[in-house]
């Protein structure tokens, strides 16, 4: 056996080290082999190229105040120089503002809805507020559960487009930011609405027919739910009742708004045996399916069938033939809804925006029978 002692010098020897292997050559510098990360623009850095100080810089931004235009071309000028992008998150939570309006519009595929969000994110442009749009589908819990969204998500002020939620409910919200309503008129705090007469409307159109010398005319209405489908109704009636004319029940028929119920209703109409020579439809998209079904029945319009429809939306113009339709400035809507909310978020100064009234637009739908 091997010595104790060996034992020790040999734990005491240090082991063999392995050649050393060449020395690896120093790493470059990190600047040197990527491109060190861009450096954070500040608010400050724009102030700073600008000559202006940061508070001018945030007026600009923010446009709290009136700043003199060269001071604001320097600054734009730096903006765009530096690249510079506003913390949008930072600038809400300390202005407790988010720079952002809430749609609560009914049908996203609707051109009527179309118009009038067309008109709000028109009217906003150059303000630094943008849109938010949320559909509520014209049912009331949904639309008031959109309003909640909205008003989680911090916008600055609603505007809502008709719909079936009621007074009390919009004046409930209400009280969290200011609203703009359309199709309803209703007075309240941090309320301003928007109302055309449809009452009116629809008296304008039965009348262009009755002076054409139609005495049996159909209506195809809107739902029976819909406050302007029984204006419009309404004004129908009228408009005979002032010539002294009566009206056949069976040839009011109701429709849904959309083109597939004027397909059918024409349809039912046809059907009946009842006999008629004019239509008026609640809309225009109603005027659309209803021309389509008319056509396919073998029916000529105007020579055997005049139409008119209500909104002018632009396809109208462009059907065969263009239709006649009671025009309803739906996109002005938009434009006095968007300067409402900018007054009333203290924007601008400027007067509020009016809505031009209901107008007959006679094409090549109608004739004198």
């Amino acid at each position: 056996m091997p010595s104790r002692s060996k034992d020790r010098a040999e734990r005491a020897a240090p082991a063999a080290q392995p050649a050393a292997a060449p020395a690896a050559p120093a790493a470059p510098p990190a600047a040197a082999t990527k491109a060190s990360a861009p450096a954070v623009v500040t608010l400050h850095d724009v102030a700073r190229l600008a000559g202006v100080s940061p508070a001018t810089v945030s007026r600009i931004l923010n446009g709290t105040a009136r700043v003199a235009t060269d001071k604001r071309q320097a600054v734009e000028r730096a903006i765009e120089q530096l690249h510079f992008k506003p913390n949008l998150s930072a600038r809400s939570l300390r202005s407790g503002s988010t720079r952002t309006v809430g749609i609560l519009t009914q049908e996203i595929e609707s051109p009527y809805f179309a118009r009038g969000v067309r008109g709000i994110d028109e009217g906003l442009q150059g303000s630094g507020y943008a849109p938010i749009i949320v559909p509520g589908h014209w049912n009331p819990q949904e639309e008031a559960e959109r309003m909640r969204l909205l008003i989680a998500r911090r916008v600055d002020a609603i505007a809502i487009l008709g719909g079936q939620m009621t007074d009390a409910e919009i004046i409930e919200f209400a009280q969290q930011q200011p609203t703009a309503v359309t199709a309803r008129s209703l007075q309240a705090p941090n309320v301003v609405s928007f109302e055309f007469d449809q009452f009116e409307g629809g008296r304008l159109a039965a009348h262009h027919l009755i002076e054409l010398g139609h005495r049996r005319i159909a209506h195809i209405s809107g739902m029976r739910s819909q406050a302007d489908a029984i204006k419009r109704k309404e004004g129908f009636l009228q408009a005979h009742a002032d010539a002294g004319l009566a009206v056949e029940p069976r040839l009011i028929v109701e429709g849904n708004f959309v083109e597939t119920g004027g397909m059918l209703a024409v349809d039912q109409l046809v059907d009946s045996g009842v006999p008629f020579t004019a239509i008026f439809c609640a809309n225009d998209q109603t005027a659309w399916g209803a021309l389509r079904a008319l056509q396919r029945r073998g029916l000529r319009v105007p020579e055997d069938v005049s139409l008119v429809g209500f909104d002018d939306l632009p396809q109208s113009s462009f059907m065969s033939p263009p239709i006649t339709t009671v025009r309803q400035p739906v996109y002005e809507m938009g434009l006095a809804v968007a300067a409402a909310l900018l007054q009333a978020l203290g924007q601008t100064s400027q007067p509020a925006t009016t809505c031009p009234p209901l107008s007959l637009v006679v094409r090549e739908s109608t004739r004198k029978v």
